[in-house]
């Protein structure tokens, strides 16, 4: 098993799974999404790569369950090299004027307030020569994305502002943007588009890896 640990939250699909996948060949991978059976998905095709993961069936909106996550992961292992951010709950478009109080809290709870308690946790594991992944999206402004919008841009400026207070001392803390993708979060938003277009994510991991230190 490799040295350096790369814990992945929202890895059971999309361009959490591609990052994973594209990072098992350096990287001990440590999985982590509700979705067992995309969990055991990803397991098998890093074990037939020849990499290794271990997986973590896992709610992050649970402070409870990251905090034993995070312990577990410091006994084991006593750090990580990499953590990547790509947990994302995607309410239904709808006027801001007509939004349901039900998409605008769980938008808060499953983008924002996980935040909170994550990287208070996880910073102590990354120490001071870590890395931070997570990722922007500039059409979250758009019209009928109210919801998905604000708690997106909510999470991003926490990140730029641990961005902007490690930057002497570490961790190194990335906002990366990605191109689109023919995401399942995606098509929620543009259904019926061309996904011909679009950016395979398997390519776009290898793409933003290339931009990390």
């Amino acid at each position: 098993m490799t040295d350096k640990i790369a814990l992945i939250t929202g890895a059971s699909r999309g361009l959490g799974t591609a990052l994973a996948k594209a990072l098992a060949p350096t990287h001990h991978i440590v999985a982590v999404a509700r979705t067992v059976g995309g969990l055991e998905e990803l397991d098998d095709a890093i074990t037939q790569a020849g990499g290794t993961a271990t997986l973590a069936p896992m709610d992050i909106t649970k402070p409870d369950a990251m905090a034993q996550l995070c312990r577990s992961i410091h006994d084991r292992w006593g750090g990580i090299a990499l953590w990547v951010h790509t947990a994302i709950h995607a309410a239904p478009l709808t006027p801001v004027a007509h939004m349901d109080a039900k998409d605008w809290t769980n938008s808060v709870a499953g983008n924002v307030t996980p935040l909170g308690h994550l990287i208070p946790y996880i910073a102590p594991l990354l120490g001071r020569d870590g890395q931070a992944v997570f990722f922007d999206d500039p059409a979250a402004a758009q019209m009928y994305h109210g919801a998905y919008g604000a708690s997106k841009a909510a999470q991003i400026t926490l990140a730029r502002a641990w961005a902007a207070e490690s930057a002497k001392s570490g961790p190194k803390v990335h906002v990366l943007t990605p191109a689109p993708m023919p995401t399942a979060t995606r098509a929620r938003f543009h259904p019926g588009e061309d996904r011909t277009a679009l950016t395979h994510p398997d390519a776009e991991a290898a793409r933003l890896l290339q931009l990390l230190d």
